[in-house]
């Protein structure tokens, strides 16, 4: 656990399926906008979520190469979607199906990402956490961070190849299914 982070909890938070949590971040990832429905599952006021990096609702669930993954492909200008395990203020879980993309200024220069999370399926939570689960295997078996985010991603990479799909591919199978990957 980072310092300064909560002990997460079995606790789950929710929130309504047609309710949609937004935030935006600089190129650092840290958050310069947060919406209501952002701050009220989260468990911290909007003053408390602007100017901190995106990572402190991070889940110790999630592995760093996802992130990863959704790092490298934003900032390469793509959007990605993905399945996120977060944590809110007070150590309660919440699953969120993101759509990240880069916010370009008036002549196309990426100048921030921004963020909108819809509640996923069950079905699809459940199928997210098996994908997750050898991922987040690889990871621990590793004494570093830097170790850690490069045995996770390979181990993610070799998931990928015996699907036969790269993940953003999975992920719409997932949604398009129900959470039966196909």
């Amino acid at each position: 656990m980072r310092p300064n982070q909560v002990a997460p909890t079995t606790v789950e938070r929710t929130f309504a399926r047609d309710e949609i949590i937004v935030s935006k971040t600089d190129l650092r990832g840290h958050i310069t906008y947060a919406n209501d429905v952002f701050a009220r599952v989260s468990g911290y006021t909007r003053s408390e979520l602007v100017g901190r990096p995106h990572s402190v609702i991070r889940h110790p669930d999630m592995p760093r190469a996802v992130f990863h993954l959704l790092w490298s492909t934003i900032q390469r200008g793509d959007e990605i979607f993905a399945y996120v395990k977060n944590l809110a203020s007070d150590g309660a879980f919440y699953w969120v199906l993101a759509h990240v993309t880069p916010s370009r200024d008036t002549a196309g220069k990426v100048v921030g990402y921004h963020s909108n999370r819809r509640l996923p399926e069950p079905a699809e939570i459940r199928a997210a956490e098996r994908l997750y689960r050898p991922v987040l295997e690889a990871e621990a078996r590793e004494r570093t961070g830097k170790a850690a985010v490069a045995a996770g991603a390979a181990e993610l990479e070799a998931l990928l190849a015996r699907a036969g799909k790269p993940y953003d591919e999975l992920v719409w199978d997932l949604i398009n299914s129900g959470g039966v990957a196909r």
